[in-house]
């Protein structure tokens, strides 16, 4: 080959002219090459390679997707947590009772109280902390206040501790290793209440 049938891309191989496809892509490519820069290619690529990322971020309507409910089939809300999943909802005295997701110490309704009442001689804490629990009865969550019932020493039935949404001290409104006997004069704590507030969805 010449220096010129190399400068001009139209070398001749075995005697035979180049095939009209590859004449059409290197006029094609020569073309591209003449009205851009590298950097623009570069460029270009790269934004696409951007628009790529983000065409997974856009928002996408979901519920197609999702399996329709018969009408005749009721839908069943699945547990949100290990506690829910063993909880039942006919003995408030036990410590698997749907209510007590998130308490911990005595219950009242063991000690003489109620499931949202405390025993008498006994006083409620004029603050609480908060769980949300999950009722198996129904399949509704529902936002429960603890209350400690204060002014008694310690019933003597056995603790119960649940820990489902219980956050570190630093988070009072939703830690239940905290005595919230403060505020009513007496810090004797007794037993907890579980008091429902309201749906949590």
């Amino acid at each position: 080959m010449t220096q010129s049938e190399l400068i001009s891309g139209r070398a001749i191989q075995d005697g035979t002219s180049s095939s009209p496809l590859d004449r059409i892509t290197e006029r094609l490519i020569r073309r591209v090459a003449g009205h851009s820069s590298r950097r623009s290619v570069l460029g270009r690529l790269g934004a696409w390679a951007t628009f790529g990322a983000i065409v997974p971020l856009l928002p996408v309507e979901r519920a197609s997707a999702a399996s329709p409910v018969k009408k005749d089939e009721k839908a069943v809300a699945k547990a949100p947590s290990p506690f829910a999943a063993k909880a039942q909802t006919t003995d408030p005295t036990a410590c698997d009772y749907w209510r007590y997701c998130a308490i911990d110490g005595f219950l009242c309704a063991s000690c003489g109280g109620g499931v949202h009442s405390c025993p008498p001689g006994t006083r409620p804490s004029p603050t609480s902390w908060i769980g949300t629990c999950f009722n198996p009865r129904d399949g509704q969550s529902y936002l429960v206040a603890y209350r400690d019932c204060c002014g008694q020493d310690a019933c003597s039935q056995p603790p119960c501790l649940g820990t489902d949404g219980d956050q570190p001290s630093y988070r009072p409104q939703a830690n239940n290793d905290i005595i919230w006997c403060f505020g009513i004069g007496a810090l004797v704590y007794n037993c907890s209440t579980s008091v429902i507030v309201g749906n949590a969805s």
